[in-house]
């Protein structure tokens, strides 16, 4: 699980498992948005304490102990844990062995599943969410086959294979939505957890703009603080103390990427876009996006 040294993961079409260095597993990651594989991973120190650029689902046995904001999460037994880029985390593996399965992919890959309520209430997506669950006997035998077809289906001929992938991913998270409801608390977050979490989902709320009345109501780091009833200066050391971005990297982040969104699926001409977007002026939009993409908006939407 180490994704600043190595990645271990089984080819369906092989026995023994192969030690890919990051470098390649990132770059075939960047290439299909999706990997799943089989993982059987000797004893490891503790991995660099980082922020992944993917999110990833891992089905573990064994013994691993995961580090990340202000907790620590011992895994012994068979677990199901996930993972997302806004929180860094680092791991250690003190048992011999562990074995399981693991899915990695974009987020990218599952922006066409994006503005779905479940996903937003599932552990993969909520910071403040318990991130993983202990299963069961008849909990691991259904992931395991979930993650079974993953791996076959991946390397078929299928037309709507990624599709597919998508629908397995939501399969797991329904799974884990279903454990989170059967009384299964999440452990107590500190208050810059809890906060990171609040501002984040109040980020996500404003999209999609549905229509070319719609504006952007909070623009800056000190609008969501306003709203939160914070100090600007305690939102943004807490978001950035658990997410390891500041709040402005966060906001112009995921305006960029309604940018591209509204600019690759709708008509509208690049004014009416930088409106939506709390951009008083076309030119304004146009030099923001050209930093934060490398190109200009029309030149984008013809690419």
């Amino acid at each position: 699980m180490g994704y600043m040294c190595f990645e271990f993961y089984r080819f369906a079409d092989m026995e023994a498992p192969v030690l890919v260095p990051a470098t390649k597993f990132t770059a075939e990651l960047k290439l299909k948005g999706f990997k799943a594989y089989k993982t059987d991973i000797p004893r490891t120190s503790i991995t660099t304490f980082s922020r992944r650029h993917y999110y990833k689902i891992v089905l573990s046995t064994g013994h691993a102990v995961v580090h990340f904001a202000d907790r620590t999460i011992d895994l012994n037994g068979t677990y199901l844990f996930f993972a997302n880029p806004h929180i860094p985390f680092a791991v250690d593996m003190p048992g011999e062995r562990q074995t399981g399965y693991s899915c990695t992919f974009t987020e990218e890959f599952i922006k066409p599943l994006e503005r779905s309520e479940s996903l937003q209430q599932s552990p993969l997506f909520k910071v403040s969410s318990m991130p993983a669950f202990k299963l069961n006997d008849e909990q691991q035998n259904k992931i395991t086959g979930i993650f079974k077809n993953m791996i076959a289906d991946q390397v078929s001929d299928y037309q709507y294979k990624e599709d597919l992938m998508r629908n397995y991913i939501n399969l797991i998270i329904h799974e884990a939505l279903r454990m989170q409801s059967q009384d299964q608390d999440p452990e107590i977050v500190n208050a810059s957890l809890r906060l990171t979490n609040m501002f984040l989902d109040l980020l996500e709320r404003q999209f999609p703009l549905e229509n070319q009345q719609a504006r952007l109501k909070m623009k800056t780091a000190q609008d969501y603080a306003d709203r939160l009833s914070v100090h600007v200066n305690y939102l943004n050391r807490a978001v950035k103390g658990i997410t390891g971005k500041p709040t402005t990297a966060h906001i112009a982040d995921r305006v960029t990427m309604e940018a591209v969104t509204m600019l690759e699926h709708t008509d509208w001409s690049v004014a009416d876009i930088a409106y939506s977007l709390g951009f008083e002026y076309a030119n304004y939009f146009s030099n923001f996006f050209k930093k934060m993409t490398g190109k200009v908006p029309k030149a984008y939407r013809v690419s």
